[in-house]
């Protein structure tokens, strides 16, 4: 049975580790993966259809726990306890809920001290007892229930008993309902780089780099050096060198060679191509949710891979959300009312919450045919999200889910300045 310290408008965990309020998706997987023997049976919550809508939520059932995610940020917006008697809870080191002690009305009172009159639901037979950053549950029978609005503290019992907590929230501000998921907090960063935003820069429909708007620790001024959070405009352009990007976006999380190019059949020429003794790598920058391709024999950028991180996708939760913006000049065809030109470019900005069907008549020919996308493990043949399709624009690539969003966009550069083939 675990054993949690509950920090109202923080956090819930112990001496080992914890959930912070803020934190992402991505670290929270990470503590359960480092204590599955401890925590199990653990399940993750999404809407496949409406991935922007539904909460993402991980389930710890095997011990009465909730982690509810705010589905855009996927950063933790409330804690849910809701089977009291799967877990022991503690606040300022001293047990409210344990085998031994109830979490009666008498003691979570006498835990947390005096607070509003709780707030009674009728439709759930529900009295709610609301701290700041802290809300219990009271299960009353229709026979208890009051009949003026005076509060717990009005409502008598049988033989001096009082209902359970049967389910306690943490979460920020002063309202279950109108809670949100707050900023990363300081405590999640340990020494990575966040993206608050990606430009992708772009001169006459031919892509040229990207701009990164980072968010990242630093220290403050003065005696005491509190750690603060702070914002760097960083730009990588294709042909900058590996030491270049180093130098802009600091070491990458990892390293990986390009072993096998499994698009390299719809390049020109592809049977021709003699197999080379060195490989393209890739920089992966898991906190930022880019890849950066580097040419093996000049060691510049070539490419690069943003990601949306939606649940449902064969990389979900490894890498975190891309925020990217994506200017694309498209041709608008005007109505034949005057005498004028037909058409006139506008601009249409791609983000990682635009669906593919809003966007695709803009961009995509009604003759162009996307190209299949199917992975599978090496250890795992089956993929049990299904295939994804390609779309080659201009000089990107669009990944796209059953549900039309938009799983990757890769940037390629372009040699001729217009429209390649996918495995170009």
């Amino acid at each position: 049975m675990l054993d949690l310290e509950v920090v109202p408008e923080r956090s819930l965990g112990n001496e080992q580790w914890e959930f912070v309020l803020g934190m992402p998706f991505y670290q929270a997987v990470s503590i359960l993966r480092r204590q599955d023997r401890v925590i199990k049976g653990v399940q993750v919550w999404y809407s496949q259809q409406y991935p922007l809508q539904m909460d993402l939520v991980l389930n710890l059932s095997h011990d009465g726990i909730r982690l509810i995610f705010d589905p855009v940020s996927q950063r933790l917006k409330i804690m849910e306890v809701n089977n009291m008697s799967k877990v022991r809870l503690k606040y300022c080191g001293v047990h409210f809920n344990s085998p031994q002690v109830q979490p009666t009305i008498e003691q979570i009172d006498q835990s947390f001290g005096a607070t509003h009159p709780g707030v009674y639901n009728s439709d759930k037979q529900l009295f709610v007892l609301n701290f700041r950053g802290l809300s219990f549950d009271f299960p009353i029978e229709s026979k208890f229930e009051p009949k003026y609005a005076h509060g717990l503290g009005s409502l008598q019992f049988p033989n001096g008993s009082s209902p359970a907590v049967s389910r306690m929230c943490v979460y920020t501000g002063n309202s279950l309902l109108d809670t949100k998921a707050p900023p990363l907090p300081i405590i999640c960063f340990q020494g990575n780089c966040f993206v608050e935003c990606v430009e992708v820069l772009r001169d006459h429909g031919v892509s040229k780099g990207l701009k990164f708007l980072l968010l990242t620790e630093g220290n403050g001024p003065g005696k005491v050096m509190d750690p603060r959070k702070k914002s760097l405009e960083r730009m990588v352009m294709f042909g900058d060198s590996c030491q270049d990007v180093f130098g802009s976006l600091g070491c990458p999380g990892k390293v990986f060679y390009k072993a096998e190019d499994k698009m390299k059949i719809h390049s020109p020429d592809a049977h021709r191509r003699l197999q080379s003794r060195c490989s393209d790598y890739f920089f992966n920058y898991f906190t930022m949710g880019v890849d950066i391709l580097f040419d093996a024999t000049t060691h510049t950028v070539k490419k690069f891979i943003l990601h949306t991180n939606f649940p449902g996708h064969y990389n979900f939760n490894m890498y975190y959300r891309c925020e990217f913006k994506i200017p694309v000049a498209v041709e608008m065809v005007k109505p034949k009312l005057v005498q004028t030109d037909d058409s006139s470019e506008e601009e249409v900005v791609i983000t990682a919450y635009s669906k593919w069907d809003t966007v695709q008549d803009y961009l995509v020919r009604p003759d162009q045919r996307p190209v299949i996308l199917n992975r599978s493990s090496s250890t795992n043949t089956s993929n049990p999200f299904g295939s994804t399709f390609c779309f080659g624009v201009q000089d990107m690539i669009y990944e796209v889910m059953h549900n039309q969003h938009i799983a990757s966009v890769t940037i390629y550069q372009s040699k001729t300045g217009s429209t390649r083939d996918i495995g170009s």
